[in-house]
């Protein structure tokens, strides 16, 4: 009782599988990103130096690390931590690495060591999915990146279709010959995936068009051939005894006939060989499980040479996809020899601490909840979902006297989303055209899911079976208004509302002609402006023409030497009355007949001038011809 209070305590601190006390470290980077590896914390030293150490079967190889001081670096931290930077990772930088003062022994060069895995190339898994004839779709790389991505990018016939968090495809695709379908990380978008279409599905075997190599940045075209690959939808361990041995054979629900597939075998879940037929002592405990080689997710169940008297573990489900704030059972099926039982069962999860994929165990509080029935069933329950507890669960024994093990072998894959309403073409359109409202979610949710649709909080209920995709075709006014969508079994789970916006096809042509009419009025007006503006230049010409000088007259000189007077002075008429007599013209003999003269002027202007006898004036009259 004391050993297994003592085993619980235990489970209530968490620990690291890998990492940190010790053994292998892994890192997984893109090919062009940098990567940092650090020394142990213990033992800091300025004299160690980083080593490449490798096994070639006998003995181990190590080497010391050349740096160049740009590309690969040493840095020293403020604590005498030595950390080795590689700049612009190549495929060459592949390898294990561990640091060590040069009279430590390869062995623990070895055991301390960091082992890094360089991403060349992202892929599209196709997976078969428990619901009916479809398949879904993971952006897989060739390792567990180290760094979570931040976002994917998927597209869909070369055309960019969207970007999410999630790896997974937001949908369950069926057959679609002429549908080709890739994806990249944010960032990484020369990785590019090789495009793959879903030719066809049956009930055994899906067939996946694909073509190896990286898709050109520049042209967007594929660099090598395409291949067409059938993959079976299950995969099983068949076994036979003959002569005290024991034979298992890998078998399919179709024949693998493409060269470029085949068979790999886990025994006691680490990776062992890559043929069909494998054969074991019939007395053996081991356990053994195969899948279809570069597709570990199409996985057998976990067989025991001695039937059920063995350490086994398989799962119910290895892909979850479930909504936030809602509750999952993640169920494992396990069985243990007769005369010994496990010590203690639990569940871990791997996440990332300081970019280095580790393992956690899960205690039993709060949210999660521990259920072992009778069946040999271990159940994880996490109640009020959220979007951190995305990521890979297994289930774990310890054996009497043993501490835990690693697998090479997935366990079940957690996916956390949300809902959310998208609107296609967008969210304002007009009167006549196809609106497509989508109850969106970063993967497919996993069972058959039926959706509810809501336009301003209360449900549509004249639309039948109502599925994630609600077509409005033709859209009207009245359809305009706040959606949102929710899943049947978790009606209280909701998404955000999103307003619709409807255009009269009538306001938005009068509102075009009117903008034609103020347009025309403003053309109107100006070239009016203009003629009149050209007129008034024509006759100022005509005016210019008409100018008449006259010798001026004294007095006309004094006014314009007064300041407070203006320089010209307008007249519209000059009159000339013969009784009028001034010493000027006292010579000059008046007109006959007429005792009035009358000189009819526009305008008549006095200007400042100066002759050589010292009296003249200039007088210009423009003449009114009426």
């Amino acid at each position: 009782m004391e050993l297994r209070d003592a085993v619980r305590l235990f489970v209530g601190l968490i620990f690291y599988i890998s990492g940190v006390n010790g053994g292998e470290t892994r890192i997984c980077a893109f090919k062009g990103s940098s990567v940092d590896l650090h020394c142990s914390h213990q033992h800091l030293t300025s004299s160690r130096k980083w080593f490449t150490i490798g096994w070639d079967g006998n003995k181990y190889v190590q080497s010391e690390l050349s740096v160049d001081g740009q590309r690969v670096m040493y840095n020293m931290s403020e604590e005498k931590n030595l950390s080795l930077t590689i700049n612009d990772l190549r495929e060459s930088d592949a390898n294990a690495y561990c640091c060590m003062k040069t009279t430590d022994s390869r062995g623990r060069c070895w055991y301390k060591r960091i082992t890094l895995q360089v991403v060349t190339e992202l892929q599209v898994k196709v997976i078969p999915a428990t619901e009916g004839q479809t398949v879904t779709l993971m952006c897989s790389s060739s390792c567990p990146l180290t760094e979570k991505p931040a976002t994917y990018i998927w597209y869909k016939n070369r055309e960019f279709l969207y970007e999410d968090w999630s790896p997974w495809y937001q949908e369950l695709l069926s057959s679609e010959e002429a549908v080709t379908y890739s994806c990249a990380v944010k960032g990484y978008e020369d990785l590019r995936a090789p495009e793959v279409s879903v030719d066809s599905i049956t009930e055994t075997c899906f067939r996946v068009t694909c073509a190896y190599g990286n898709i050109s940045s520049h042209n967007q075209t594929l660099v090598d051939e395409p291949c067409s690959i059938t993959y079976p939808r299950e995969v099983r361990v068949q076994r036979t005894s003959i002569s005290g041995f024991a034979t298992l054979t890998c078998i399919s629900s179709c024949n693998l006939t493409n060269h470029q597939t085949g068979y790999m075998w886990y025994h006691n879940k680490q990776n062992y060989y890559d043929i069909q037929h494998y054969s074991v002592d019939n007395a053996s405990r081991d356990t053994l499980s195969c899948t279809v080689k570069g597709h570990k997710r199409l996985q057998s169940k976990e067989v025991c040479v001695q039937d059920k008297n063995c350490w086994r573990v398989n799962y119910v489900s290895r892909r979850i996809c479930a909504l936030e704030g809602s509750s999952i059972n993640i169920t494992s099926e396990y069985s243990h020899p007769d005369n010994m039982k496990p010590e203690f069962k639990c569940w871990s999860k791997k996440w990332r601490k300081d970019k280095v994929e580790v393992e956690e165990l899960i205690e039993a509080a709060g949210r999660v909840e521990y259920q072992d029935n009778m069946k040999n069933q271990h159940i994880l329950t996490i109640n009020n979902l959220k979007k951190n507890d995305s990521g890979g669960y297994t289930f774990r024994f310890q054996k009497d006297h043993e501490g835990w093990t690693q697998s090479d072998l997935p366990g079940v894959f957690l996916i956390v989303t949300e809902l959310r309403v998208k609107m296609s073409p967008s969210a304002v359109v007009t009167e006549g055209q196809r609106v497509t409202l989508t109850c969106s979610t970063s993967c497919p949710l996993t069972g058959n899911t039926n959706y509810i649709w809501y336009l301003n909080s209360r449900p549509l209920t004249w639309r039948e079976n109502q599925n994630k995709h609600l077509i409005l075709d033709p859209v009207s006014r009245e359809n305009a208004g706040s959606y949102s969508c929710a899943v049947k079994t978790n009606k209280d789970i909701s998404s955000a509302p999103k307003t619709l916006t409807v255009q009269s096809i009538t306001g938005t042509r009068t509102r075009g002609v009117s903008v034609i009419i103020l347009v025309s009025i403003l053309l109107f007006f100006f070239f009016l402006i203009r003629k009149k503006r050209t007129m008034s230049q024509s006759s100022t010409n005509e005016t210019s023409n008409n100018v008449v000088e006259l010798n001026p007259d004294p007095a006309c000189e004094d006014v314009l030497a007064q300041p407070q007077v203006e320089d010209e002075v307008h007249y519209s008429k000059v009159h000339f009355f013969k009784n009028h007599t001034d010493p000027l013209f006292s010579t000059i003999e008046p007109l006959q007949p007429r005792e009035e003269q009358h000189a009819d002027y526009a305008a008549v202007k006095c200007r400042h001038k100066t002759s050589s006898d010292g009296e003249s004036v200039v007088i210009s009259a423009e003449a009114d011809d009426s």
